[in-house]
Order: structure tokens, then C-alpha cells, then sequence
């Protein structure tokens, strides 16, 4: 998943960064298109394009040097598999959370906007919880899919994916704990309510656990 050379330091880095920039890409692109048009189908088909875009490229250019998780549900997955250790896996996962954070004030200030602003759209219920589950447990699937059999297209798929996923879901796909932390503190069109955040994050760990049940059962041995 990483490159030999690459030392932890600029794994956590690769991970802080690509996660960062993750976030700016959703929630700034959520922050022009909103403010171009009053078509909420606009407005989410330029957040997707933004968000699959950005995703495919940072997959691309940072899976050699972090495996580009860029998402701690990923790396939850990698961990079950053992193929991440559990002290650097909660590090991954904290570089990820501090990166969308990060990435969620970079977006704020290149608008005008207060750095940080809490999340007002509520997100609650059983069929988001449910959506959540749903998108994360594809995106995870997947990327392992994708790394047994189609390696040389992981970044392709995971950006494909994503891009399916925000008009199937209720919620748009966030399937993503440290994304979902960063739209919590925003108040803008992708946002989330802080309130709504922790069964939002659950859902997608749990999707993320179960996905790798499932490709372990899907996938030959020599797969796995």
C-alpha cells in the first residue's frame, strides 16, 4: 500500500494533506455552485463532479508514498485485513481528522466566510443512517475489489464510485468519518449537523467492517 521509502512522517503528511484537500474540494465546491445557482440538482451534480475528481487525483499522486486511505473507514478496513498495524492505523485516522478540519477552514476563509461555522442541515433518521452504511460499504468494497483484481484502476473506481453514489444515496455518499467531522463545522450546503455526525460515523465504520466480510467471502483466496 505504501512505498518502502516512504517514512511515517510523510505517510501521516500524504494522508493530513490528501484529506485536507478532500474536504476543500466538497465544501467549497458546495459553497460556489450554491451561490451560481438556486437548482439543488446543479448544485449537487458540481459537488460531485468536484468530490470524484479530487478523489481519483489525490488516490493517484499519494497512493505511493500513504496508500492514500484519505479516510479512517478505509483504514479501519486495511487494519481488519492486517495489513496496517492498530498504532498506525489510529495514527492514519487522526492525521485524516486533522486534515479535514484543516481542509474545512482553508475552504471557509477562500470564500469570505467565519473559519468554522456549525453544520445547520439536519441529516437524521434511520434511512441516512442506513444510506451511510450503504455508501461506505460500496466505496470499501470497491477499493479492495479493486486492488485484487483491477490495481493499475483503483484511483478510476473509488472516484466512480463516489460519483454514483452521491445520486443513489440519501445523503449524498459522505462515507467518510473525517470528511463527515469537517462538514459538521460548516454551515454551508454540504453540511451536517453536529448532532447528526456520530450515527453518520457509525454507520460508516460498521459498513466499512462488514464490506470486508463480504469481499473476503467474494474474492478467491489468492484475492485476499
Amino acid at each position: 500500500m505504501a512505498e518502502p521509502g516512504a517514512g511515517p512522517v510523510r505517510r501521516l503528511a500524504a494522508e493530513a494533506v490528501g484529506t485536507g484537500f478532500l474536504a476543500m474540494a466538497i465544501i467549497g465546491a458546495g459553497v460556489m455552485a450554491d451561490g451560481l445557482t438556486d437548482d439543488v440538482a446543479l448544485v449537487l451534480l458540481a459537488n460531485m463532479i468536484a468530490a470524484a475528481a479530487a478523489l481519483t487525483v489525490l488516490i493517484s499522486l499519494l497512493g505511493p508514498i500513504s496508500g492514500a486511505h484519505l479516510n479512517p473507514a478505509v483504514t479501519l478496513a486495511f487494519a481488519l485485513k492486517r495489513q496496517i498495524g492498530p498504532g498506525a492505523a489510529i495514527a492514519y485516522a487522526l492525521a485524516q481528522i486533522a486534515g479535514g478540519l484543516v481542509g474545512a477552514v482553508i475552504a471557509h476563509l477562500m470564500f469570505g466566510l467565519d473559519p468554522l461555522s456549525a453544520g445547520i442541515h439536519d441529516r437524521s433518521g434511520f434511512g441516512q443512517f442506513l444510506s451511510e452504511g450503504v455508501a461506505t460499504f460500496g466505496l470499501v468494497a470497491t477499493i479492495l475489489l479493486a486492488l485484487a483484481f483491477r490495481p493499475a484502476a483503483v484511483a478510476a473506481l473509488a472516484g466512480l464510485y463516489l460519483a454514483s453514489a452521491y445520486w443513489f444515496t440519501a445523503t449524498a455518499s459522505f462515507a467518510n468519518p473525517a470528511v463527515t467531522l469537517a462538514r459538521s463545522l460548516t454551515a454551508t450546503f454540504t453540511g451536517i449537523r453536529p448532532a447528526d455526525a456520530p450515527a453518520f460515523i457509525a454507520a460508516q465504520l460498521l459498513g466499512a467492517a462488514l464490506a470486508v466480510v463480504a469481499v473476503h467471502w467474494l474474492a478467491p483466496a489468492k484475492a485476499r
